[in-house]
Protein backbone atom coordinates (compact mmCIF):
# COMPACT_ATOMS: atom_id res chain seq x y z
CA UNK A 1 0.00 0.00 0.00
CA UNK A 2 1.72 3.43 -0.71
CA UNK A 3 0.29 6.83 -0.21
CA UNK A 4 0.99 10.19 -2.19
CA UNK A 5 3.23 12.80 -0.44
CA UNK A 6 2.24 15.51 -2.80
CA UNK A 7 -1.78 15.85 -1.52
CA UNK A 8 -4.17 14.90 0.58
CA UNK A 9 -6.59 11.79 -0.75
CA UNK A 10 -10.38 12.98 -0.59
CA UNK A 11 -11.98 12.15 2.18
CA UNK A 12 -15.79 10.31 2.41
CA UNK A 13 -17.13 13.69 2.39
CA UNK A 14 -15.08 15.38 -0.59
CA UNK A 15 -16.10 12.22 -2.80
CA UNK A 16 -19.82 12.48 -2.36
CA UNK A 17 -19.66 16.17 -3.01
CA UNK A 18 -18.04 15.35 -6.23
CA UNK A 19 -20.53 13.01 -7.16
CA UNK A 20 -22.93 15.04 -6.55
CA UNK A 21 -21.33 18.22 -8.52
CA UNK A 22 -21.09 15.04 -11.45
CA UNK A 23 -24.60 14.35 -11.69
CA UNK A 24 -26.07 18.03 -11.28
CA UNK A 25 -23.62 18.98 -13.73
CA UNK A 26 -24.91 16.13 -16.31
CA UNK A 27 -28.54 16.78 -15.45
CA UNK A 28 -27.69 20.07 -16.77
CA UNK A 29 -25.65 19.52 -19.91
CA UNK A 30 -28.95 16.99 -20.80
CA UNK A 31 -31.30 19.61 -20.04
CA UNK A 32 -29.54 21.95 -22.12
CA UNK A 33 -29.35 19.56 -24.95
CA UNK A 34 -32.92 18.64 -25.41
CA UNK A 35 -33.52 22.20 -24.79
CA UNK A 36 -31.98 22.62 -28.31
CA UNK A 37 -33.31 19.71 -29.68
CA UNK A 38 -36.81 21.11 -28.95
CA UNK A 39 -36.38 24.27 -29.89
CA UNK A 40 -34.76 22.90 -33.49
CA UNK A 41 -37.91 20.03 -33.72
CA UNK A 42 -40.31 23.21 -33.20
CA UNK A 43 -38.77 25.28 -35.92
CA UNK A 44 -38.88 22.37 -38.42
CA UNK A 45 -34.73 21.64 -38.12
CA UNK A 46 -34.83 18.08 -37.65
CA UNK A 47 -36.74 17.85 -41.23
CA UNK A 48 -35.10 14.87 -42.72
CA UNK A 49 -34.50 16.75 -46.28
CA UNK A 50 -32.15 18.95 -44.37
CA UNK A 51 -29.91 16.52 -43.03
CA UNK A 52 -30.26 14.13 -46.34
CA UNK A 53 -26.61 15.54 -47.64
CA UNK A 54 -25.18 13.55 -44.21
CA UNK A 55 -26.31 10.39 -44.98
CA UNK A 56 -26.02 10.58 -49.10
CA UNK A 57 -22.52 8.93 -49.45
CA UNK A 58 -21.48 11.58 -52.22
CA UNK A 59 -22.34 14.40 -49.94
CA UNK A 60 -20.29 12.26 -47.05
CA UNK A 61 -17.20 11.81 -49.83
CA UNK A 62 -16.71 15.57 -50.76
CA UNK A 63 -16.68 15.96 -46.47
CA UNK A 64 -14.32 13.27 -45.98
CA UNK A 65 -12.17 14.94 -48.60
CA UNK A 66 -12.42 18.32 -47.78
CA UNK A 67 -11.74 17.07 -43.96
CA UNK A 68 -8.26 15.30 -45.40
CA UNK A 69 -7.58 18.82 -47.55
CA UNK A 70 -8.36 20.54 -44.23
CA UNK A 71 -6.07 17.90 -42.49
CA UNK A 72 -3.13 18.36 -44.90
CA UNK A 73 -2.97 22.02 -45.25
CA UNK A 74 -2.64 22.33 -41.01
CA UNK A 75 -0.15 19.51 -41.20
CA UNK A 76 2.17 21.16 -43.21
CA UNK A 77 1.80 24.36 -41.53
CA UNK A 78 2.62 23.30 -38.73
CA UNK A 79 5.76 21.08 -39.65
CA UNK A 80 7.01 24.42 -41.39
CA UNK A 81 6.18 26.18 -38.03
CA UNK A 82 8.40 24.32 -36.09
CA UNK A 83 11.49 24.56 -38.48
CA UNK A 84 9.96 28.66 -38.05
CA UNK A 85 10.32 27.97 -34.46
CA UNK A 86 13.16 26.50 -34.45
CA UNK A 87 15.57 28.81 -36.36
CA UNK A 88 14.10 32.08 -34.92
CA UNK A 89 13.38 31.00 -31.25
CA UNK A 90 17.28 29.88 -31.41
CA UNK A 91 18.08 33.18 -32.93
CA UNK A 92 16.64 35.18 -29.72
CA UNK A 93 18.86 33.04 -27.60
CA UNK A 94 21.72 34.03 -29.56
CA UNK A 95 24.71 36.23 -28.02
CA UNK A 96 25.05 38.27 -31.36
CA UNK A 97 23.00 41.50 -31.82
CA UNK A 98 22.95 41.01 -35.44
CA UNK A 99 20.94 37.31 -35.08
CA UNK A 100 18.89 38.68 -31.94
CA UNK A 101 16.95 41.52 -32.60
CA UNK A 102 16.13 40.79 -36.32
CA UNK A 103 14.79 37.65 -34.98
CA UNK A 104 12.82 39.09 -31.83
CA UNK A 105 11.43 41.51 -34.52
CA UNK A 106 10.10 38.83 -37.04
CA UNK A 107 8.49 36.88 -33.97
CA UNK A 108 6.92 40.47 -31.83
CA UNK A 109 5.44 41.12 -35.96
CA UNK A 110 3.81 37.68 -36.75
CA UNK A 111 2.39 37.11 -33.37
CA UNK A 112 1.32 40.65 -33.85
CA UNK A 113 -0.72 40.46 -37.24
CA UNK A 114 -4.19 38.27 -37.07
CA UNK A 115 -4.20 35.07 -38.87
CA UNK A 116 -6.73 36.40 -41.33
CA UNK A 117 -5.68 39.48 -42.05
CA UNK A 118 -2.23 37.74 -43.15
CA UNK A 119 -4.48 35.37 -45.51
CA UNK A 120 -5.91 38.49 -46.93
CA UNK A 121 -2.43 39.85 -47.27
CA UNK A 122 -1.36 36.63 -49.14
CA UNK A 123 -4.38 36.06 -51.15
CA UNK A 124 -4.27 39.72 -52.43
CA UNK A 125 -0.52 40.29 -53.31
CA UNK A 126 0.58 36.69 -53.98
CA UNK A 127 -2.42 34.68 -54.09
CA UNK A 128 -4.28 35.57 -57.45
CA UNK A 129 -3.60 36.20 -61.10
CA UNK A 130 -1.69 34.28 -63.51
CA UNK A 131 1.57 32.60 -61.88
CA UNK A 132 -0.19 33.18 -58.04
CA UNK A 133 0.44 31.08 -55.40
CA UNK A 134 -3.26 30.29 -54.86
CA UNK A 135 -5.24 30.30 -51.73
CA UNK A 136 -4.31 26.83 -50.61
CA UNK A 137 -0.67 27.70 -49.49
CA UNK A 138 -1.49 31.04 -48.89
CA UNK A 139 -3.66 29.90 -46.19
CA UNK A 140 -0.67 27.22 -45.23
CA UNK A 141 2.27 30.10 -45.33
CA UNK A 142 -0.19 32.59 -43.20
CA UNK A 143 -0.92 29.58 -40.48
CA UNK A 144 3.01 29.00 -41.20
CA UNK A 145 3.87 32.52 -39.92
CA UNK A 146 1.57 32.89 -36.80
CA UNK A 147 2.11 29.64 -35.82
CA UNK A 148 6.06 29.15 -35.82
CA UNK A 149 6.18 33.08 -34.10
CA UNK A 150 4.25 31.09 -31.29
CA UNK A 151 6.48 28.55 -31.26
CA UNK A 152 9.60 30.39 -31.43
CA UNK A 153 8.35 31.59 -28.03
CA UNK A 154 7.40 28.18 -26.82
CA UNK A 155 11.07 26.89 -28.28
CA UNK A 156 12.82 29.80 -25.64
CA UNK A 157 11.07 29.62 -22.94
CA UNK A 158 11.52 25.67 -23.25
CA UNK A 159 15.40 26.04 -23.55
CA UNK A 160 15.45 28.63 -20.60
CA UNK A 161 13.78 26.24 -18.77
CA UNK A 162 16.11 23.47 -18.68
CA UNK A 163 18.70 24.20 -15.71
CA UNK A 164 21.63 25.95 -16.15
CA UNK A 165 23.83 23.79 -14.65
CA UNK A 166 23.44 21.75 -17.38
CA UNK A 167 24.85 24.34 -19.99
CA UNK A 168 27.78 25.27 -17.55
CA UNK A 169 28.60 21.62 -16.78
CA UNK A 170 28.77 21.21 -20.67
CA UNK A 171 30.72 24.48 -21.54
CA UNK A 172 32.60 23.10 -18.46
CA UNK A 173 33.64 20.03 -20.63
CA UNK A 174 34.86 22.17 -23.65
CA UNK A 175 32.15 21.80 -25.50
CA UNK A 176 31.12 24.60 -28.00
CA UNK A 177 27.66 26.60 -27.70
CA UNK A 178 26.42 24.74 -30.96
CA UNK A 179 27.02 21.48 -29.08
CA UNK A 180 25.81 22.24 -25.86
CA UNK A 181 22.56 23.63 -27.81
CA UNK A 182 21.94 20.23 -29.58
CA UNK A 183 23.58 17.61 -27.57
CA UNK A 184 22.27 18.92 -24.02
CA UNK A 185 19.75 21.93 -24.00
CA UNK A 186 17.75 20.62 -26.99
CA UNK A 187 17.04 16.74 -26.12
CA UNK A 188 16.04 18.05 -22.71
CA UNK A 189 13.62 21.52 -23.85
CA UNK A 190 11.69 18.76 -26.27
CA UNK A 191 10.46 17.03 -23.37
CA UNK A 192 9.00 20.61 -22.06
CA UNK A 193 7.83 21.59 -25.32
CA UNK A 194 5.66 18.69 -26.45
CA UNK A 195 2.47 19.39 -24.95
CA UNK A 196 2.94 22.91 -25.91
CA UNK A 197 3.57 21.84 -29.58
CA UNK A 198 0.94 19.72 -30.24
CA UNK A 199 -1.52 22.30 -28.43
CA UNK A 200 -0.70 24.50 -30.93
CA UNK A 201 -1.68 21.92 -33.84
CA UNK A 202 -4.93 21.95 -32.61
CA UNK A 203 -5.18 26.20 -33.00
CA UNK A 204 -3.68 25.65 -36.75
CA UNK A 205 -6.41 22.84 -37.74
CA UNK A 206 -8.68 25.13 -36.08
CA UNK A 207 -7.99 28.31 -37.88
CA UNK A 208 -7.84 26.71 -41.51
CA UNK A 209 -11.57 27.27 -41.33
CA UNK A 210 -10.39 31.44 -41.97
CA UNK A 211 -9.55 29.76 -45.66
CA UNK A 212 -13.03 30.07 -45.82
CA UNK A 213 -12.95 33.60 -46.61
CA UNK A 214 -10.27 33.47 -49.41
CA UNK A 215 -11.90 30.36 -51.38
CA UNK A 216 -9.69 27.89 -49.96
CA UNK A 217 -10.14 24.28 -50.29
CA UNK A 218 -11.62 22.66 -47.76
CA UNK A 219 -13.81 21.70 -44.49
CA UNK A 220 -15.57 24.78 -44.26
CA UNK A 221 -15.69 25.49 -48.10
CA UNK A 222 -17.33 22.09 -48.78
CA UNK A 223 -19.67 22.83 -46.24
CA UNK A 224 -20.63 26.57 -47.67
CA UNK A 225 -21.62 24.39 -51.16
CA UNK A 226 -23.74 22.62 -48.90
CA UNK A 227 -25.76 24.98 -47.41
CA UNK A 228 -25.48 27.19 -50.64
CA UNK A 229 -27.47 23.77 -52.39
CA UNK A 230 -29.60 22.46 -49.56
CA UNK A 231 -30.11 25.61 -47.45
CA UNK A 232 -29.29 24.44 -44.26
CA UNK A 233 -26.74 26.16 -42.75
CA UNK A 234 -28.14 24.99 -39.30
CA UNK A 235 -27.30 21.80 -40.14
CA UNK A 236 -24.10 22.14 -42.04
CA UNK A 237 -22.83 23.95 -39.11
CA UNK A 238 -23.72 21.34 -36.49
CA UNK A 239 -22.12 18.97 -39.07
CA UNK A 240 -18.61 20.34 -39.46
CA UNK A 241 -18.55 21.74 -35.69
CA UNK A 242 -18.57 18.31 -35.14
CA UNK A 243 -16.06 16.81 -37.46
CA UNK A 244 -13.73 19.78 -36.23
CA UNK A 245 -14.59 18.82 -32.46
CA UNK A 246 -13.84 15.16 -33.01
CA UNK A 247 -10.55 15.85 -34.59
CA UNK A 248 -9.48 18.18 -32.11
CA UNK A 249 -10.65 15.80 -29.33
CA UNK A 250 -8.05 13.38 -30.97
CA UNK A 251 -5.06 15.89 -30.89
CA UNK A 252 -5.78 16.94 -27.20
CA UNK A 253 -5.74 12.99 -26.24
CA UNK A 254 -2.69 12.83 -27.58
CA UNK A 255 -1.14 15.89 -26.10
CA UNK A 256 -2.81 14.31 -23.23
CA UNK A 257 -0.68 11.09 -23.29
CA UNK A 258 2.69 12.57 -24.43
CA UNK A 259 2.80 14.79 -21.54
CA UNK A 260 2.08 11.55 -18.86
CA UNK A 261 4.35 9.60 -20.96
CA UNK A 262 7.35 11.88 -21.49
CA UNK A 263 7.17 15.25 -19.18
CA UNK A 264 4.42 13.85 -16.89
CA UNK A 265 5.46 14.49 -13.10
CA UNK A 266 6.10 11.14 -11.44
CA UNK A 267 4.28 10.95 -7.85
CA UNK A 268 6.39 10.17 -5.15
CA UNK A 269 4.80 7.20 -3.22
CA UNK A 270 6.40 5.90 0.62
CA UNK A 271 5.19 2.91 1.81
CA UNK A 272 2.37 2.57 4.79
CA UNK A 273 3.30 1.63 8.04
CA UNK A 274 2.06 -1.59 8.65
CA UNK A 275 2.21 -3.20 5.64
CA UNK A 276 3.68 -6.30 5.57
CA UNK A 277 7.38 -6.92 5.76
CA UNK A 278 7.93 -3.47 6.78
CA UNK A 279 9.76 -2.04 10.18
CA UNK A 280 7.36 0.49 11.58
CA UNK A 281 10.55 2.03 13.63
CA UNK A 282 12.45 2.99 10.19
CA UNK A 283 11.90 6.52 8.71
CA UNK A 284 9.61 5.77 5.29
CA UNK A 285 11.42 8.61 3.43
CA UNK A 286 14.38 7.18 4.26
CA UNK A 287 13.58 4.19 2.82
CA UNK A 288 12.93 5.37 -0.39
CA UNK A 289 16.27 6.99 -0.58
Amino acid sequence: MTASVLYDQPGPRTRARHRIYTVVSVVALVGAVAAVIWRMYDRGQLAYELWEPFVTPEYVRALLAGLRQTLQMAALAILFAVAFGVVFGVGKLSDRRILRWPSWLVVEFFRAVPVLLMMYFLYLAYGVGEGGIGPYWCVVIALMVYNGAVLAEVFRAGINAVPKGQAEAAYALGMRKSQVMNIVLMPQAVKIMLPSIISQCVVALKDTSLGFAILAPGLTRVGKQIYDEFQNQVQVAIVVTAMYVTVNLLLTALATWVQRKYVGEKRLTVPMVGDAGLDPSVDPVARIR
